[in-house]
């Protein structure tokens, strides 16, 4: 048998460090793709269809990529690392085009591009961290890349906030900090997940595994063969997180999508409509969205602690009614510096989400198809996300007015609903056998 080694502090670290590029991709997507929509003159109920690209693009591609890196084995590069490296190129180049877009349909093509590399790297990471680490070091593991989350979504953000005080005036019709922003990124994407191959082994597979991977090699129709028989066989715990993923990235849809014009209504009364007054909105946000995000990895690794100590149920549970409160908080907010006080219970949130979930998910999946199941689980991520960008235009016109401040509302309402589904969860606390 070809055991896991445990891996010191340090180690677990290095590790996850790639994760701290892809999630500033991520953060610039959440803080400043839709800004970008509003400053190329989008209308409130466009966005959602313009935020179709990530989900969509995450519903095909993280499941093939993840059944895909199951069957995959090089004694050089190894099993998951060729995935994100591709998937970080990928994302350095989108990143380096789309402050360029003169246009709003050029922008969401570079979007599905952007989105095309995020989840071609996102899944095999995370399979990468189930790979390496026990039953006893996963708990950190996945909350390392919790912490890396917070982090890189930490600097998108406050780069929102500090750039344009470096880099002031526009470019073409968009604020020069935003090239900036997106540059960063880039390089960012690249050099972060090249530190953690280079500092991090795959662990190779057993005779008995490598003799599977001859036995079953991958082709083009592997991947769907492969998933289709995951779904059929998925254990009952994933269909009762799903039921908590629907609400749950509903909510964050309507949230990312909506906060900056929330705050620039409810603090300087202004729209789009008004660029100057809304960059100054857009600019809060990043520094709100920032602080929130160092609640997130300051609290990332003690939520690890407190899910050996409580469960993952009952820790996801309390952090996803903080972050209802947060919501429903948010909007009433006309005082700018009261948000530093609302995002806290985002930032929890975020936390959990981040890490806790796989914590059940793991238990009860066996190491051979961590891959298909991280890609699955990145399924019931953008399902949600989705219906969301799909529905959400027709219900903010006609029923919330087309208020930003409604629509956050109401992500705090399904934030909620999406807390007490997590209840419903029976996890057993049995490991399949390796």
């Amino acid at each position: 048998m070809n055991l896991k080694v445990k891996l010191s502090f340090w180690q677990i670290i290095n590790m996850n460090v790639g994760f701290f590029g892809i999630q500033y991709s991520f953060g610039l997507q959440q803080s400043a793709v839709n800004p970008i929509y509003d400053f190329l003159h989008a209308s409130p109920d466009q966005i959602p269809i313009l935020n179709l690209a990530g989900p969509l693009t995450g519903l095909l591609i993280q499941p093939i990529i993840g059944a895909m890196s199951d069957k995959t084995w090089h004694p050089r590069w190894g099993r998951r690392k060729p995935y994100f490296f591709i998937g970080a190129i990928i994302c350095s180049i989108a990143l380096f085009l789309f402050p360029f877009s003169s246009s709003l349909w050029m922008a969401a093509g570079l979007l599905w591009i952007l989105d095309v590399g995020n989840n071609t790297a996102m899944e095999p990471y995370r399979a990468f961290i189930a790979d390496t680490l026990d039953e006893e070091q996963q708990p950190m593991g996945f909350q390392a890349q919790s912490f890396f989350t917070g982090f890189g979504q930490f600097l998108a953000y406050i780069s929102l906030f500090l750039f344009p005080i470096v880099f002031v005036g526009y470019t073409g019709s968009l604020p020069t900090w935003i090239y900036a922003s997106f540059f960063l990124g880039a390089v960012l994407s690249v050099t972060s997940i090249w530190w953690s191959m280079s500092k991090t082994k795959e662990i190779p597979p057993t005779e008995e595994e490598l003799a599977v991977l001859k036995a079953e090699p991958l082709n083009v129709f592997s991947p769907f063969i492969d998933i289709y028989k995951a779904v059929l066989e998925m254990p009952k715990v994933m269909w009762q997180l799903f039921l908590v993923y629907l609400f749950q990235w509903y909510a964050m849809m309507c949230y990312w999508q909506n906060n900056s014009k929330s705050i620039a209504l409810s603090v300087w009364d202004v729209t789009p409509k008004n660029p100057a007054g809304y960059e100054k909105a857009v600019e809060w946000n990043g520094l709100i969205g920032a602080f929130g995000f160092i609640v997130t990895f300051s609290i990332a690794f003690y939520l690890a602690k407190l899910a050996k100590k409580h469960g993952a149920k009952m820790i996801h549970f309390v952090c996803l009614l903080f972050g209802a409160v947060s919501f429903l908080w948010f909007p009433l907010v006309q005082n700018q510096y009261v948000f530093f006080a609302v995002v806290i219970g985002y930032g929890i949130a975020w936390a959990s989400m981040m890490g806790i979930p796989y914590l059940m998910v793991v238990a009860v999946i066996s190491k051979e198809r961590y891959g298909v199941y991280m890609g699955i689980i990145n399924m019931m991520i953008v399902i949600p996300m989705i219906i969301q960008n799909l529905s959400f235009g027709y219900i903010l016109r006609n029923f919330l007015d087309n208020d930003p401040r409604q629509a956050i509302s109401f992500a705090g309402v399904l934030l909620a609903i999406a807390a007490l589904c997590t209840l419903l969860i029976k996890i057993k606390k049995i490991k399949v056998s390796e």
